[in-house]
């Protein structure tokens, strides 16, 4: 629970040679979460009553006038569904501004925390979550950014108005405000319970007009990997547990198994589905280098990310790591094609130790490089993996509790048998 406490960092490592990313001047932005409530204290809640912290669940109330607090309409069949599922659909992130404060670099929201430039200047901003629970979106109301780095790796340009960085993410944009005035740096959590504020200005002490947080996104069939099916049959259906492949240890720890999965590259992240600006998604992302393994996958494996949500369990395949879960094997140098399948309401940011991946979005040989991968709830990420690195490296969930409650399993890449160590 250290990150939690605020162990955690920016390491930011030069390029040998000359860097393709042009900027006159740069600022490490860093996301994070804090609460003077003891990690240990938070998890016993969070066993306890999953949703503890959701304090924008829909109530009777909502029910007897047909609308939730957003406005949006709520039928009493759809009530019941949830309600035989014991799923909630405001349910988007465990811990929530009910707990936390949103920093930028160690500073709160009314800390303002600022970044100087001249205008003109094009200016590199390394963001870095570095937070235990949180999944931003981040914008910069009148100044486009334009993502030009992702995970330590360079990506060809690409000019978004707002982007979601998960827990363990990194990007790199370059802004070039031209006017002599300050830009405020908002980034939401992905429940809107609240956000970490910061400014770019020209000098100290100026500000700019905060944008008020957005309605609260709300789950449906699509994020249950149910899409296009009968909303009563796929509940039930999903809930089957005849539908679990083969190697998923399916107990207490499994509630749902999604149905039919989409493939989340191409999802804008929770929240931003209709807004009317640019939201970065994996496949507008292209390795600015050819990628460096040309090699087709030799295998494929599939990996489930598994919970119980009202009992706050978490685990690949139903198996928690404290389980003794069998380790996940490569041999050095293969090359294995991952599908991570995600069997639960909850968003992952599912992380390799040792490795970059690349993230496949249609473009082969150019696939972003990437070491943490967000798989939306009810979707599917797909990876192709070159196992160079040999060791026992860990494999998690990068939402700190998760990882906590079991989502976490180790990757051994060993030598093949006869083959030099």
């Amino acid at each position: 629970m250290q990150e939690q406490l605020g162990h955690y960092g920016p390491l930011i490592l030069d390029p040998a040679g000359p860097d393709p990313v042009e900027y006159d001047r740069e600022h490490v932005v860093v996301l994070s979460d804090w609460s003077f409530t003891h990690p240990h204290t938070i998890m016993a809640k969070l066993k306890k009553e999953e949703g503890y912290f959701n304090y924008q669940r829909r109530t009777l109330a909502d029910l007897v006038r047909r609308r939730d607090p957003e406005g949006e309409a709520m039928s009493l069949d759809d009530w019941r569904m949830w309600q035989r599922m014991r799923m909630d659909p405001t349910d988007i992130a465990d811990v929530t501004g009910a707990a936390y404060t949103y920093l930028v670099n160690g500073h709160g929201p009314d800390e303002n925390w600022t970044g100087l430039f001249r205008p003109g200047e094009r200016v590199r901003l390394r963001f870095i979550n570095a937070s235990a629970m949180t999944v931003f979106n981040v914008r910069i109301p009148g100044l486009p950014m334009s993502v030009v780095n992702a995970d330590g790796n360079n990506v060809v340009p690409v000019d978004v108005d707002e982007l979601q960085i998960a827990v363990a993410e990194t990007y790199d944009v370059v802004v070039q405000p031209a006017e002599d005035r300050a830009y405020t740096l908002a980034a939401e959590s992905v429940d809107r319970s609240g956000m970490a504020r910061a400014t770019l200005a020209p000098r100290l002490g100026m500000t700019a007009k905060v944008p008020p947080l957005r309605r609260r996104p709300t789950l449906g069939m699509e994020n249950l990997g149910m899409g296009g099916m009968d909303h009563d049959h796929g509940a039930m259906s999903m809930r089957g547990k005849a539908h679990a492949p083969p190697e998923m240890k399916v107990g207490a720890g499994v509630d749902m198994i999604s149905m039919n999965p989409p493939d989340g590259a191409g999802k804008r992240g929770l929240g931003l589905e209709d807004v009317d600006h640019r939201v970065l998604v994996y496949t507008d992302l292209v390795a600015l280098e050819p990628n460096p393994d040309p090699r087709p996958p030799s295998r494929s494996l599939e990996i489930h990310l598994t919970g119980n949500m009202s009992r706050f369990m978490w685990s690949f395949d139903g198996r928690r790591f404290t389980e003794a879960a069998e380790p996940i094997r490569f041999a050095q140098d293969e090359r294995v094609r991952v599908t991570l399948v995600n069997d639960t309401m909850m968003q992952h940011p599912i992380h390799l130790h040792g490795h970059f991946f690349e993230v496949v979005t249609g473009r082969p040989g150019r696939h972003p490089r990437k070491h943490t991968v967000n798989v939306p709830p009810g979707s599917k990420i797909t990876f192709d993996l070159t196992a160079d690195a040999p060791g026992d490296w860990a494999f998690h969930c990068h939402l700190l509790f998760h990882m906590h409650a079991g989502m976490f399993n180790v990757v051994t890449v060993r030598p093949l048998d006869g083959a030099a160590p």
